[in-house]
């Protein structure tokens, strides 16, 4: 399997889930300024969107979309346990992912990068932020992980909530959230993937500012 990533990006979820999984992956880097693979390949004609994460599979199949991803990944390596199967658990870990999607990494996080949003859309995204991350704090109160056991849900959630550390989202108005993830940074599959990720992500860095 060949996962397409970019550092600190959404894909360190997929990341995530494959070391979980002490699964053997190829991880393609993805510069998102030029669209290129840092191989030279044009990362358009894999996914025309340019988004990551995207995987090519065994078979050369190309899939995108962060959870459908995921799941991907889930139901390859069954032994990991990283999804539940067919009923009412899988559908609330799809749940858990639309939500993560849509109501945190798309309305909370992405108005926040965006340099061109106005101050005041970001003073009111952060405003609306507040039910979504009190909602997500109560769910996780006394609780370890967003399922009964380690998901690729919890997976997505810290890659969106690591996000916390270019934007002024500050989890310590919720505790629930906060000592989530706390707990997550330690575990060995994300702490592993964060760590690459943020060492790939300085030698970016450096590379663009030589550019």
């Amino acid at each position: 399997m060949d996962l397409y990533f970019s550092p600190l990006a959404c894909s360190m979820a997929s990341r995530i889930a494959l070391y979980e999984a002490g699964a053997p992956a190829r991880f393609i880097e993805v510069d998102l300024k030029t669209r290129r693979t840092l191989e030279g390949e044009d990362f358009l004609a894999i996914n025309p969107l340019g988004l990551v994460p995207a995987i090519r599979t065994d078979d050369g199949e190309i899939l995108t979309e962060n959870a459908a991803v995921l799941q991907y990944i889930a139901d390859h390596l069954p032994s990991a346990a990283l999804a539940p199967g067919a009923g009412m658990a899988r559908s609330r870990l799809q749940q858990w992912l639309c939500f993560i999607g849509t109501e945190l990494h798309q309305a909370l996080f992405v108005p926040l990068f965006d340099p061109k949003t106005p101050d005041e859309v970001k003073a009111r995204t952060l405003e609306k932020g507040d039910s979504r991350l009190s909602y997500l704090d109560q769910h996780l109160t006394d609780r370890e992980f967003l399922l009964d056991r380690f998901s690729v849900a919890d997976a997505y959630l810290f890659a969106v909530l690591n996000w916390k550390i270019a934007t002024p989202v500050d989890l310590e108005r919720w505790p629930g959230v906060r000592d989530y993830y706390t707990r997550l940074k330690e575990r060995p599959s994300v702490a592993r993937a964060l760590s690459e990720e943020h060492a790939l992500y300085a030698v970016g860095q450096a590379r663009h500012r030589a550019a």
